[in-house]
């Protein structure tokens, strides 16, 4: 039940933020439009604006996550495109928004949260994209992807091209800097599969005479 009463709230305070702001008054005020009661609200945004902004994060990412998936397969690179573009693009009904939830997780006391939530946000993209890494990239990988795109989402929060065709050429040139990563790992990989087996290699300084 929290999760439809949220997202029904959400549908309305995004109206309402580029005036109102995001505070507990916009929530209460969409809360009202949308007749849910205070007890409900309550539960769905526990931690009033935290919660609001959360939700606004969450949202962004279902929405980016099929995109993805109605895109069909594609190389890496078109599906990280496609995924860093579609959160995007999410938003771009909702950009003024976007600009006072981007400025309400800058104030110094919500910056554990901007970095909760980017972390989330940059799984989702490489989850929804295919990747199921477990071992050392796992977090390179999502720290460069965090880097690419809080660039092109601060690029585009001041674009005013044609169909936002500025930020998409500035992302197809960051994203060149995560697949160099993901060269690098396999250029690396294939060097380390042609090294002999370290265990071998002592095993058989073991088994030597006279040792």
């Amino acid at each position: 039940m929290s999760d439809t009463i949220r997202d029904r709230v959400l549908a309305e305070a995004l109206l309402k933020i580029p005036e109102a702001g995001i505070s507990d008054e916009t929530l209460a005020r969409a809360a009202e439009k949308t007749g849910v009661a205070k007890r409900e609200l309550a539960d769905a945004f526990p931690q009033g604006p935290v919660s609001l902004v959360e939700a606004f994060s969450h949202w962004a990412d279902r929405r980016m996550e099929g995109t993805v998936a109605a895109a069909g397969p594609q190389r890496m690179r078109e599906r990280i495109t496609i995924a860093v573009r579609a959160r995007i693009e999410t938003m771009a009904p909702h950009k003024a928004a976007a600009r006072r939830a981007t400025a309400f997780l800058a104030q110094p006391q919500h910056a554990a949260l901007a970095a909760k939530l980017m972390m989330q946000s940059v799984d989702a993209m490489w989850r929804a994209a295919g990747d199921r890494s477990s071992d050392f990239s796992y977090y390179t990988k999502r720290a460069t992807l965090a880097g690419v795109y809080a660039s092109t989402f601060a690029y585009w929060l001041s674009d005013s091209s044609e169909g936002n065709a500025a930020t998409w050429t500035f992302l197809d040139n960051r994203i060149d800097n995560v697949m160099q990563f993901e060269k690098f790992k396999g250029a690396a990989q294939d060097a380390l599969s042609k090294l002999p087996d370290p265990m071998k290699v002592f095993a058989g300084l073991r088994d030597r005479p006279g040792k």
